[in-house]
């Protein structure tokens, strides 16, 4: 990781939900998340596993890139982005 670059990252919880966050240290955050510290922010408790991760240098466009993510109000429409699909179907 580089000095003064801020992360957006995605993880899939154990109970299978998602939960997208920034940070600038993403290895400190991801140990924080698998050690229990971190189920106050996934609601989830057991194993976090990071399935995507983007770096940027301002931290306003790391925030950009987790609010629209959480603007996608279904898991469901996440697997249809990774497909490259636009339109849900």
């Amino acid at each position: 990781m580089e000095a003064n670059k801020h992360y957006f990252y995605v993880l899939e919880c154990a109970d299978g939900s998602y939960y997208a966050g920034y940070t600038n240290d993403l290895q400190k955050r991801l140990e924080a998340h698998n050690s229990g510290k971190g189920a106050k922010y996934t609601r989830a408790k057991g194993p976090v596993k990071m399935i995507h991760h983007e770096s940027f240098d301002a931290k306003p466009a790391a925030m950009k890139a987790e609010y629209a993510f959480k603007q996608l109000s279904k898991p469901k429409k996440i697997r249809y982005i990774a497909e490259g699909k636009e339109d849900g179907k």
